[in-house]
């Protein structure tokens, strides 16, 4: 059944990707934050939507995502801005969406939000992590640790939230290989990076899992069918978020 899609962040490499995978059966609308991105939008079969969520308000997002069935949030600062623009992007922009998706008038869309692998409590180190593991994320955590700080603060909200379904997907370090349709999902470990074509599919796959509402996703490179493995994820229905 064709469902209207909205993604936060549309210009986005795993974006662009997504969105070839949704518009052969989908209507898709992507939210950009540059008109001159408008073209690149149009060329994967999408709708254009110029809106900031730096600057825009909770009330025009609402409106924005008024009529649809699914948001996506994709975006992220990157490198660019320092922390400060880390934490208006990442924190104070996704809280924006979750505000947003809280006001729309009539059914509420469902989220499914793009975090990434080991965001948690710092303090709280997971059972199933072995050493590399712990040498990977004290890495990762000196090298970029305003990300992963706003990060998990943008989901510790999330998690609390009620008024609308979410789903979070946390994918491994990415990489710009041809997409191979398989993955380790859940409990990973952290050595593995994975695609981002492959993270396109899981996302695209998600879009139709309603039963894995309220479930954080590990999700890195691996040999399980992708499908088979959200199969297996969602029939467990044990989180991998830590709060």
């Amino acid at each position: 059944m064709s469902k209207k899609v909205i993604i936060v962040g549309g210009h986005g490499n795993v974006s662009l990707l997504l969105t070839k995978l949704l518009t052969q059966t989908h209507s898709v609308t992507s939210i950009i934050r540059d008109a001159a991105q408008e073209q690149d939008i149009k060329d994967v079969s999408a709708t254009p939507l110029v809106l900031s969520l730096e600057d825009d308000s909770v009330d025009v997002f609402s409106k924005a995502f008024r009529g649809y069935d699914v948001v996506y949030f994709t975006a992220g600062a990157g490198s660019k801005g320092g922390e400060e623009r880390t934490k208006k992007v990442d924190y104070e922009g996704a809280v924006k969406v979750f505000d947003a998706l809280e006001g729309v008038e009539g059914p509420k869309p469902r989220l499914i939000l793009v975090s990434a692998i080991d965001i948690r409590d710092p303090n709280k180190i997971p059972q199933h992590y072995n050493e590399e593991d712990i040498a990977v994320s004290n890495r990762v955590r000196k090298a970029i640790p305003a990300y992963m700080h706003w990060k998990y603060e943008a989901d510790k909200d999330l998690v609390n939230r009620t008024a609308f379904k979410w789903i979070i997907l946390r994918p491994g370090g990415l990489n710009n290989n041809p997409g191979v349709g398989t993955a380790d999902i859940g409990r990973t470990h952290l050595g593995k990076t994975v695609s981002r074509a492959d993270v396109a599919k899981a996302l695209a796959c998600l879009l139709d899992r309603e039963d894995a509402a309220g479930l954080a996703i590990d999700f890195v490179g691996g040999d399980t069918p992708i499908e088979e493995g959200l199969d297996t994820f969602v029939e467990i229905g044990q989180t991998d978020w830590l709060g």
